[in-house]
């Protein structure tokens, strides 16, 4: 494989050095030399969609307006989807210390729309680097949270199609979820767009993609779950294979070794090291 054509996705921005899924977390992964940003969407009272992993304040990372804590018992009172942006904005995201990331610097924060976020890169980078970068966004449904804490599947998806169409980034964009029936929908409704199917479990992959109904473009699972006869797959659906989330450099440099296509990453500055590192070491 070409590795000056591996795709380096920095999982939530870079959430190992910076808060996830915030503006400066995706500066900065476009800094250190990302091609993809990696990100998760949900949506907001005011039907933004918003860049969060969770369609509420997470009690890991967030604390209300003036400072008050949120504790895990109610964390989902504090729901993205009965909040407009403005009060959104309000929360801290990016101060309160991350026990899994413990090297996350801290930083005073929130969390963005993606509209916000598209206009802010794009004011920062020139034209040549903003037109190259792209986008792999996630669809954040689940069906027990229908219109409780994002609206139904459909709906949320066409949000995110028109909010990638009005930032004017949709040929540089993937859409991904784990959702079958939102992948489902978005390949009958715009067959346009490049799909994602994320895998978690361990199923047979002959069986995830039977049970999807078609082959999207990119399979993406836990890294773990990548193997041999996953990579021979692959190659012969003509899927791009990109697993997640990889952050110790020995697993980098298996899967690469591998075959795969690229990686998702919080650190990826270990991941470009290591990319760089076999390249030289091809050539």
């Amino acid at each position: 494989m070409d590795l000056t054509e591996f795709d380096i996705q920095g999982h939530r921005g870079c959430r190992g050095i910076l808060p996830e899924n915030s503006i400066p977390a995706f500066l900065h992964a476009i800094e250190l030399g990302v091609t993809t940003l990696e990100m998760d969407a949900v949506i907001s009272k005011d039907e933004l969609v918003i860049i969060s992993h969770e369609p509420f304040m997470s009690a890991e990372i967030c604390n209300a307006p003036f400072g008050e804590e949120i504790l895990k018992d109610n964390e989902a009172l504090h729901n993205l989807y009965q909040l407009d942006y403005n009060e959104i904005k309000a929360y801290d995201c990016g101060t309160k210390y991350h026990e899994r990331f413990p090297n996350q610097e801290s930083l005073a924060t929130y969390k963005p729309s993606l509209l916000e976020l598209i206009e802010t890169i794009n004011t920062r980078l020139s034209n040549e680097i903003s037109s190259t970068l792209r986008y792999n966004i996630e669809i954040k449904r689940k069906k027990k949270w229908d219109n409780s804490h994002h609206p139904s599947f459909k709906r949320f998806a066409d949000l995110v199609i028109d909010q990638i169409r009005a930032a004017q980034i949709l040929p540089q964009s993937t859409v991904q979820c784990f959702d079958i029936e939102t992948l489902q929908y978005l390949h009958k409704q715009y067959p346009e767009v490049d799909l994602v199917y994320l895998i978690e479990d361990k199923l047979d992959y002959r069986q995830n993609i039977e049970e999807l109904g078609f082959v999207p473009q990119i399979y993406s699972p836990n890294y773990k779950l990548v193997s041999a006869e996953l990579v021979r797959y692959c190659k012969t659906q003509q899927m791009i294979l990109i697993p997640w989330t990889v952050n110790e450099m020995t697993d980098m440099e298996i899967l690469i070794n591998m075959g795969v296509h690229g990686i998702i990453s919080d650190y990826p500055d270990r991941l470009i090291s290591v990319v760089s590192r076999l390249n030289t070491a091809k050539n």
